[in-house]
């Protein structure tokens, strides 16, 4: 059975590309997920848990920036240079997980105040969470594809014993 270049990054240098790759970012990530939630239903603004959502927000975001600058860099432009890609699951599985920068640094820039100039507390609030849904998403949806097996979808075979 083969595998699509994600899960093999993650399977590879056990554990630290597992830490690097996906604890990291999937528990920054959740943090700000589950600290949201106790915000916009408690309606705290400026508490501690607010602090907490937002130093993780910003750190996981540009923790990922960095992720993405470095994968780009030494997987994504030598598999497209060499025509290394294990076909469209492959790819797919790749490009949702780098997609995870945009929401991700997203919640960054709105941080640090460089996005939402001029927008009251409780409209940012609303941009966050849209951005916490939007990299949740992508990120299930690159870990669902990254576990197929790129042969399924590969050569247009069905990809499927009897």
């Amino acid at each position: 059975m083969n595998m699509t270049h994600y899960m093999e990054l993650l399977a590879t240098n056990q554990p630290w590309n597992l830490i690097i790759f996906m604890a990291v970012p999937v528990i920054l990530a959740e943090t700000v997920a589950v600290s949201e939630l106790f915000i916009l239903f408690g309606r705290n603004l400026s508490g501690g848990l607010r602090r907490l959502n937002k130093i993780a927000g910003i750190i996981a975001g540009f923790y990922f920036v960095g992720i993405f600058i470095y994968l780009f860099k030494t997987a994504v432009i030598p598999l497209t240079a060499a025509g290394e890609w294990r076909g469209i699951v492959d790819v797919l599985a790749v490009g949702f997980y780098l997609s995870g920068v945009i929401p991700l640094f997203g919640i960054s820039l709105l941080e640090i105040g460089l996005l939402g100039r001029g927008k009251t507390e409780e409209e940012k609030l609303k941009v966050h969470a849209v951005f916490v849904a939007i990299f949740l998403v992508v990120a299930h949806v690159a870990m669902i594809l990254g576990m197929l097996n790129p042969d399924i979808f590969a050569h247009g075979g069905s990809g499927m014993a009897m």
